[in-house]
C-alpha cells in the first residue's frame, strides 16, 4: 500500500485479547465499537454466575463465570479472587495471545484536546511495539517518538533500549484516589491531559492501576496476578497494585521495561469512598511494610523465567510479609498455585524471556 494512509487492518488484530471484567450488562461497548469491534473479548463475570450478563452484537468474545472458572481451574480455582476485579487475571491466564489489553466496564472514550476520540487501544499497542527505556532516563521522556531523541550525554549504548513489558495508561475525569483522598476531595477532577509517554526507571515502583492497562502476555503474563482479594478477604481494591509491584520488580530483573502515560481513558464514575475504605484499610497500614519489602526484594541470576521470578518472590513473601499478617502467607501460597494453574493452561509456551540484568 503506498503512501502515508494507515493501513485498514487494525494493528495487532490476532495478536491481542481485550480483558474486561463486570458484574453488568456491557452496553458500554457501543462507545468503543470502533476500536475494539475487530478484536477478541475475554469477558469474565463477577458475582452471581446464574445472572446473564448482555454484549451487545458483532462483538466476538467468550464470556467466563464463576462456574467456568470452577470448572477449568478445579482445586486451582482458589487462587481467583470472587466479589473483585481482580477476577480479570483468569482472562489473562486462558488467553492465547501474545497481548493483553483490559478496560474496566466504567471508562469511556477520552477526548484529546483538540476534541478527538482518543483510540487507547491504539496507544498502548505503540507502546508495547517501541522500546522502553528503564536503564538511563531521557529528559524529553520518550526518545523514539516523532520530534524527540535522545539527548546529549546519554549513553549510545543503552540507545537501543530494552523490550517493552507494561503500557500503563491514564485517566481523565474522577482520578484513581484511595477512600482518604476522595473523602477529602469528592468534586476534584482530573482535567490535565499530559502529552507523554515515559519509561518508569529500573529500582522504581509505582501505583499499577487496572482500569487502563497492557502488557506484553509472553513477556511478562505470569507475573500479573492481581492476587488474593474481595470475598472472604481482608483486603481489596490493592488487586492492581500488588500485581504492579511483582511485575515492576521481575521486569527489573529481567531487564524489561515498563510504561506510564498515555493513553487516556474517560473514568465515568467515583466508587463510594465508605465502601472503599472498608476495603482499604488494611492495605493502607500494610503498605508501609509493602513497599520497602519490594523495594529491597532482590531476585537470584538464575531466576531467567518470568515463573521463576515469581515463585522466589512467593518465598520472599511468605517468610518476610508472613510476619506483618497470616494473609501473606496465604497470599504467597495462592502466588504458587496460580503459577502452577498457568503452566497447566499454557504448558505448549516455551517463551523466550528478557536478559537477566
Amino acid at each position: 500500500m503506498s503512501g502515508t494512509s494507515v493501513a485498514p487492518t487494525p494493528l495487532l488484530k490476532d495478536e491481542l485479547d481485550i480483558v474486561i471484567p463486570t458484574i453488568r450488562n456491557l452496553d458500554f461497548l457501543e462507545m468503543w465499537r470502533p476500536f475494539f469491534q475487530p478484536y477478541h473479548l475475554i469477558i469474565v463475570q463477577d458475582g452471581d454466575p446464574s445472572r446473564v450478563i448482555k454484549v451487545p452484537e458483532g462483538f466476538d468474545y467468550e464470556l467466563y463465570n464463576r462456574n467456568d472458572i470452577n470448572r477449568i481451574l478445579g482445586p486451582k480455582a482458589s487462587c481467583i479472587s470472587f466479589k473483585d476485579s481482580a477476577c480479570r487475571c483468569f482472562g489473562y491466564m486462558v488467553s492465547k495471545k501474545k497481548y493483553i489489553y483490559t478496560i474496566d466496564d466504567d471508562c469511556f472514550v477520552a477526548k484529546d484536546p483538540s476534541g478527538k476520540d482518543i483510540n487507547a487501544l491504539e496507544q498502548h499497542i505503540k507502546n508495547l511495539l517501541c522500546p522502553a527505556t528503564p536503564f538511563f532516563f531521557n529528559t524529553l521522556y520518550d526518545p523514539y517518538r516523532d520530534g524527540a531523541d535522545f539527548v546529549r550525554g546519554y549513553p549510545f549504548s543503552l540507545r537501543e533500549g530494552a523490550p517493552t513489558a507494561v503500557s500503563h495508561g491514564l485517566w481523565l475525569n474522577i482520578p484513581d484516589y484511595d477512600a482518604p483522598t476522595q473523602l477529602v476531595k469528592p468534586r476534584e477532577r482530573n482535567t490535565r491531559y499530559v502529552d507523554a509517554v515515559l519509561t518508569i526507571p529500573k529500582g522504581t515502583l509505582f501505583p499499577m492501576c487496572g482500569m487502563n492497562l497492557a502488557f506484553d502476555r509472553e513477556l511478562i503474563g505470569p507475573a500479573m496476578y492481581f492476587g488474593l482479594m474481595g470475598d472472604g478477604q481482608p483486603i481489596g481494591r490493592y488487586d492492581d497494585m500488588w500485581a504492579g509491584w511483582c511485575t515492576k520488580v521481575i521486569c527489573d530483573h529481567l531487564g524489561l521495561g515498563v510504561k506510564t502515560g498515555l493513553p487516556y481513558i474517560w473514568h465515568s464514575k467515583a466508587s463510594n469512598p465508605f465502601v472503599n475504605l472498608k476495603k482499604e484499610y488494611k492495605g493502607i497500614y500494610w503498605q508501609e511494610e509493602l513497599i520497602p519489602f519490594f523495594q529491597s526484594a532482590t531476585l537470584p541470576k538464575d531466576c531467567t523465567t518470568v515463573q521463576n521470578c515469581y515463585i522466589e518472590l512467593s518465598k520472599q513473601v511468605k517468610a518476610k510479609l508472613g510476619k506483618v499478617d497470616e494473609y501473606f502467607i496465604k497470599l504467597a501460597d495462592a502466588m504458587v498455585t496460580w503459577i502452577e494453574a498457568w503452566d497447566e493452561l499454557n504448558s505448549t509456551s516455551d517463551i523466550p524471556k528478557g536478559p537477566a540484568k
